[in-house]
């Protein structure tokens, strides 16, 4: 039965990884999976999903505008398609993500999402939150932050080398910009002190 997953982490989790991983057991088993990615997002080139580690595969983009329940309709008629996979979902649109849940639904395609859940001022990205709203299972990818708890926040880095509290919701980059914290570190990072001990 087909579902909507959504696979969801900070930054520097590797969701990539994970996600080349399993489209690769797809190929290996003589399956075609349907990769797509965020066309702003072109660090690893245009049409491209890649890793930290090294590793990347070739994917069809989307933008804001486009439907993705005509593009899985269209993909499919051309051959089968095992499963879709969506990196940088969290730049998906809601409508997007309604679209994906319909291609779930009607066009029994599963589809694997894997994105970041908030943003570096601790907001759920807009994609993010109908993902965690329609998502039929989700899965965290869990990371580290420097004291060893589990990260679940990002600051997004200065030049000068403090995080910053304003600026637009999306900024691509990598290790370079963002750094994955948990909780108590975010906020120490973000100007806001721990409460006292009990």
């Amino acid at each position: 039965m087909a579902k909507l997953y959504f696979h969801y982490s900070t930054m520097n989790a590797g969701k990539s990884t994970i996600l080349l991983q399993a489209a690769h057991n797809y190929r290996e088993r003589g399956m075609v999976p349907y990769l797509l990615t965020a066309k702003l997002d072109g660090r690893a080139g245009q049409g491209r999903i890649a890793s930290r580690i090294g590793i990347g595969a070739d994917a069809d983009t989307f933008s804001e505008n486009d439907d993705l329940f005509d593009m899985l309709t269209t993909r499919q008629a051309q051959g089968p398609v095992a499963c879709v996979f969506v990196d940088e979902a969290q730049f998906l649109s809601p409508a997007q993500v309604w679209q994906l849940a319909r291609a779930v639904d009607d066009l029994h395609l599963p589809v694997m999402c894997y994105g970041l859940r908030v943003d570096f001022r601790g907001e759920l990205f807009p994609g993010s939150a109908t993902l965690l709203a329609l998502a039929d299972e989700m899965r965290e990818v869990r990371t580290i932050c420097h004291c060893g708890k589990k990260a679940t926040m990002v600051v997004r880095m200065g030049e000068d080398g403090r995080a910053l509290r304003d600026g637009a919701q999306v900024q691509i980059g990598g290790n370079e910009t963002y750094v994955a914290l948990c909780r108590r570190h975010w906020r120490e990072a973000m100007g806001d002190r721990p409460a006292p001990a009990d």
